[in-house]
């Protein structure tokens, strides 16, 4: 194995990327791949955490979520991509750091009580939604990650990982590093209604999306509220428009559209044509490359399972060491005593 540091990053397994999973991490994950030695895992668990009373649909969308990552540049030559339950490590370590985590770290958790609160139309009061966080940090610990890619308003969650080590540690002995948290740029990607782009909000454009539907979400995107007027100059810096502009059109592009905007010599019917043909001409090489890959499932599932089985070696040269810290290693106990 490489001397590189271990990079740990994963995704729910909740159907179809968007561009702000795109810009958010998937961006970022590529950019890692030569540097570092990558792990990352489509969540399927977790996915379970939310979606227990149906699960119909967690396979196709965990194949959906790793065709997303292929066609933006993911290379399984060059990181380790891998489905969560192909690897069952995840939940013996998450069992054992189960015996040691306090019951009322993982209930003031911040994403616990802010879920709790807001999804109203699920029954969360599950051991599984309350542990969700411990699991997290068994997938992080069990690849002995030194870095996890967050934006800096995640950094909070990388916390109760580097608690777990720090408290498995000092019970059993050193085997954990504790993860440091990779701060990675994370712009600003609203939905086309201004709010932050969310499958739940209904306001996404898909990686997955047709030239046609990219063209229509464009359409009915939310513009400046204080041009009410054609003729009114524009604010670029308050406008949903120009921060898709910002992710996706060119320099002198982005410049030409704030000079014209700020003038009024563009209306937001043409701004919204104009981000259209930017967003199509973004989108469409990584959804073209993206259609081949699901209609090749074969290949797609070879990819995940060789990822898989490369996750598997690292994962059980972690549970060797807790076994053996923790004195649960019975081959080794019995060969102390036939000595």
């Amino acid at each position: 194995m490489s001397q590189k540091s271990v990079v740990l990053s994963g995704m729910r397994s909740t159907g179809p990327l968007h561009l702000g999973n795109y810009f958010g991490a998937v961006r970022n994950w590529v950019g890692l791949q030569d540097r570092y030695e990558c792990y990352y895992f489509a969540a399927d668990w977790h996915a379970l955490t939310t979606d227990y009373a149906d699960t119909s649909q967690i396979a196709e969308n965990t194949l959906q979520v790793v065709a997303d990552w292929i066609a933006s540049g993911l290379d399984p030559e060059r990181s380790v991509i891998f489905v969560q339950s192909m690897v069952p490590e995840h939940a013996e370590l998450h069992l054992l750091l189960s015996m040691i985590m306090p019951l009322g770290l993982l209930e003031r958790v911040p994403t616990y009580k802010e879920q709790i609160r807001e999804i109203k139309n699920k029954d969360l009061s599950t051991y599984g939604f309350l542990g969700y966080p411990l699991l997290q940090s068994a997938d992080i610990l069990l690849y002995r990650a030194h870095l996890v890619p967050v934006g800096e308003d995640q950094a909070s969650h990388l916390e109760l990982s580097r608690e777990v080590a720090r408290k498995f540690n000092r019970y059993y002995g050193k085997v954990f590093p504790e993860p440091k948290a990779l701060f990675t740029p994370t712009p600003r990607v609203p939905g086309i209604d201004g709010r932050k782009m969310s499958k739940s909000y209904d306001n996404a454009i898909y990686l997955a999306d047709t030239e046609e539907e990219i063209r229509a979400k464009a359409s009915k995107m939310f513009t400046d509220p204080t041009r009410v007027r054609r003729k009114d100059p524009g604010h670029p810096e308050t406008c949903n428009l120009y921060d898709f502009h910002k992710l996706v059109s060119p320099p002198e592009l982005l410049e030409k559209v704030a000079r014209e905007c700020r003038l009024a010599q563009i209306g937001c019917v043409d701004d919204k044509k104009l981000i259209a043909e930017q967003l199509v001409e973004f989108l469409t090489p990584i959804r073209e490359r993206r259609e081949a890959l699901i209609a090749d499932r074969d290949t797609l599932l070879d990819i995940v399972t060789e990822g898989s089985r490369k996750a598997r070696e690292r994962a059980r040269e972690t549970m060797d060491a807790v076994r053996s810290s923790m004195t649960l290693d019975y081959r080794e106990i019995l060969a102390k005593v036939t000595r």
